[in-house]
């Protein structure tokens, strides 16, 4: 067997030598399919299939730079030759060599978010719109959606549909506003993120010759996480393989957590009909975490019905079992969870590295932080502040961006009075209407400026001109990116107004540029950037994500982030934190069976992050907006499998066995009757979509067991809930599973009230009224 071919299993074998046609590979958490995939690529180009007709697309960078490297080592330098990247990076390099197609320059500017709703802001408010209605967040969303979807301006505002919906939300001028976004856009020769798969799409839709050029150019298509691609991506893809068919695309249904981003699971779950001479090829052997985990993760995403059936098991030891934490407050599951792995560092000798700490909102990491920070540990937070979204690195972008595409309206508005120049806002503000008005690039008012404004501003633009004009002539002299940018930031005043600012931020701020301009050294060093330009550069930075960028150097540090941050990384000990009901899984999930399914597949994911240890932690009550909540544990830590749980020890007694014997869950309500299991399966859902795992047997308050239990018999499914407002002690009431009991107290705390309930059957139980469906007797 070819050497790079040991040490594959059956199916992982089988997807790196498939031939011709087309692939889907179902990849379990942890079940090697970056390497399944940068395998079939290697066996690809060691096949005789010229590395410049393979297109790899991926979801970072980063993950491109990976797979290449891995790539490199197997068939060489020709790995260098491969189309790879991201969707947005492939298709701007696309669209660059095409740009004349659809009207705009080579040099096109990429607007990140930032300068989209900066943008946005401008157009409302010569629109003389209400800002407070029109939020650029808002209209931003709005507009990203439609292009996601391939909707144009003129067709969003031709659409009846979605006129009635923007004037149901009241917010009647979206497509009036999208269309002048379009418009000024195009106008500043810029296109934002969107834009990369939008006009990729009409590239092709309007232009066969280009769409023809591409299919017979790339004869083999490769798409990584596949589920996770949105419309555009798809239909982008399912065009350049329409010829030679020999589309393969790697994913797994039970990780696809980007819907709010667009994505679209259809693509994975209906791929089969597409292409229906299809192979598929299921990896289900985990290489990564413990048995317990590998079950426990199997439990809970059994429970959704919209998935590609797949048994996924692993080899590895079983393992610990899943600690649940039970804390009375936000703070305190701060507390418990850094004394935890202040434990496990001194216990088993590990590293901070070797630590993550996974919640649903960047919000919930104030309390983590306070309490490593007193345990003195050292962590970073992943998708804070970008080092390129700080202030000082944009402004010097902007420059750069500006000498590149004299028409990017935002970057002119970022630098025209940076540092200080004497020049207003109303006097901008003039300029960018006097350019719109006369349908020209802000540059051409600005380089003619007399022409079009009078008075005295007209003398620091005009010598902005004369300094923007000698930038460009180092451009048009070839020099390199390195070269540009360090003129650009000495001659333009922002490196010695930022020396000049002796406060230790002005220090900071000082040494960030100076960190950019080593950035732009090092890409100008790098022999593998054939082109090292500015404009190359730019392209490059644009097209970076936070999963793209260097961490300082000092790497051992407990990681801090969101799940969907997570995804695609693995760590030995992972605390997946506010299990609450309402926090995870979200109380915006919960309206549609397909939120609250995405909101599972996310759980899923935060589990299988786990190598060896994995612990679960909620909060009894938690701040929200200045009040003080009481919360409940999470559906999702009933829907494990509770064979795979234990509760915490020597930290408040009692956790989270007490609550689920004494306080019926609200996620419960939904669960019918328990069924007997048996030791090692994985249960199956019911036809109404509920598990019959042992959680099943937490509604009746017991602890599980592999024994049959009853339920009382009054339990049906047409049971008819009362008013419980008037609820009073001494009232007989009916539980649709727990029977008819007697109130034996109420305790009321403002809007929270609960009852507790001697059941005739059951026993005592202490039901949130909020939640529990009663019926009273009398």
């Amino acid at each position: 067997m070819t050497g790079y071919l040991s040490g594959l299993n059956e199916p992982q074998a089988q997807a790196v030598t498939h031939g011709e046609g087309p692939l889907m590979i179902i990849a379990g958490a942890g079940s090697g399919k970056t390497r399944v995939l940068t395998l079939r690529i290697a066996h690809l180009i060691e096949n005789g299939v010229d590395p410049f007709r393979i297109l790899s697309l991926t979801f970072t960078n980063k993950a491109a730079g990976e797979m290449r490297d891995r790539i490199e080592k197997v068939v060489g330098f020709e790995a260098r030759n491969i189309w790879m990247g991201t969707f947005h990076a492939v298709f701007a390099k696309i669209l660059r060599i095409e740009a004349r197609y659809l009207g705009y320059t080579s040099d096109f500017s990429i607007y990140d978010t930032d300068d989209s709703k900066s943008l946005i802001k401008s157009i409302v408010k010569e629109l003389n719109l209400d800002d407070k209605t029109y939020k650029p967040n808002v209209v931003f969303n709005r507009i990203s959606g439609a292009k996601n979807n391939l909707i144009s301006a003129d067709d969003y505002l031709a659409n009846k549909l979605f006129r009635a919906d923007d004037e149901a939300a009241k917010l009647p001028e979206i497509g009036r506003l999208y269309k002048a976004y379009t418009t000024r856009c195009f106008q500043a020769n810029a296109m934002d993120f969107d834009d990369l798969l939008y006009n990729t799409n009409v590239l092709f839709r309007d232009f066969p010759e280009v769409l023809n050029k591409y299919q017979h150019k790339f004869q083999y298509v490769l798409v990584d996480e596949f589920q996770d691609t949105n419309v555009a991506q798809y239909l982008i893809t399912r065009k350049l393989a329409a010829v030679h068919r020999n589309i393969a695309v790697v994913g797994d249904d039970a990780q696809s957590i980007y819907a709010f981003r667009g994505a679209n699971i259809q693509n994975i779950l209906n791929f089969e009909k597409d292409f229906p001479e299809v192979k598929v090829v299921k990896l289900e052997q985990n290489y990564r975490s413990t048995q317990t985990i590998v079950n426990a993760a199997n439990s809970v995403i059994a429970r959704n019905k919209a998935q590609l059936k797949k048994n996924v098991f692993t080899a590895n030891e079983e393992g610990g079992l899943i600690e649940v934490v039970k804390a009375s407050s936000d703070n305190e599951e701060g507390r418990l969870i850094a004394s935890a792995i202040f434990e496990e560092k001194v216990n088993k000798g590990l590293r901070n590295t070797d630590f993550a700490i996974l919640y649903r909102t960047n919000a919930q990491s104030r309390s983590f932080e306070e309490a490593l920070r007193r345990q003195n540990i050292k962590y970073r937070i992943i998708g804070g502040l970008s080092f390129y979204q700080r202030k000082e690195i944009k402004d010097l972008l902007a420059y750069l961006r500006f000498v590149v595409n004299q028409s990017d309206e935002e970057a002119f508005k970022r630098i025209i009075n940076l540092p200080k120049r004497g020049i207003g806002d109303t006097t901008v503000a003039k300029i960018a209407v006097t350019a719109a008005e006369n349908q020209v690039p802000v540059w051409e008012v600005v380089s003619n400026i007399t022409k079009y404004i009078s008075g005295r501003a007209t003398l620091p633009i005009e010598s902005f001109a004369i300094l923007i004009k000698s930038f460009k002539l180092l451009i048009e002299e070839g020099k390199d990116a390195y070269t540009v940018a360090a003129h650009v930031a000495k001659t333009s005043g922002i490196l010695k107004e930022l020396y000049e600012d002796k406060t230790v931020e002005g220090l900071s701020r000082y040494e960030n540029v100076q960190e950019l301009l080593n950035a732009i050294k090092e890409f100008v060093d790098n022999v593998e950037n054939e082109d090292k330009t500015i404009s190359s550069f730019l392209q490059t930075v644009s097209l970076l994500t936070n999963a793209d960028e260097s961490d300082d150097g000092d790497t051992d540090r407990v990681t801090l982030m969101t799940i969907h941050g997570a995804k695609g990384l693995e760590f030995k000990n992972v605390y997946v934190v506010g299990l609450e009901e309402g926090l995870f899984p979200s109380q915006m999930m919960l309206e549609k069976r397909e939120d609250l399914e995405e909101e599972r597949r996310l759980f899923y994911v935060a589990i299988t992050r786990a190598e060896n240890k994995l612990t679960f932690s909620y909060a009894e009550s938690r701040y929200n907006w200045g009040r003080l909540n009481m919360c409940e544990p999470s559906r999702f830590l009933y829907e494990v499998d509770q064979r795979f749980l234990t509760t915490s020890k020597g930290r408040r007694s009692g956790g989270f066995d007490e609550y689920r014997n004494n306080v019926e869950p609200t996620a419960m309500n939904f669960i019918r009757k328990p069924s007997p299991t048996t030791p090692g399966s994985v249960q199956k859902p019911t036809s109404e979509g509920s598990p019959t795992t042992p959680a099943s047997r937490l509604a009746s308050g017991q602890r599980p067991s592999t024994q049959a239990t009853s339920v009382p018999q009054s339990a049906s499914t047409d049971f008819v809930a009362s008013d419980t407002s008037t609820l009073e002690e001494g009232n007989r009431v009916e539980h649709p599973k727990f029977g008819k009991g007697t109130v034996k107290k109420m305790d009321i705390n403002g809007t929270d009230r609960k009852a507790v309930i001697q059941f005739d059957t059951v026993g005592e139980k202490t039901l949130l009224l909020s939640f529990a469906k009663l019926r009273i007797l009398r």
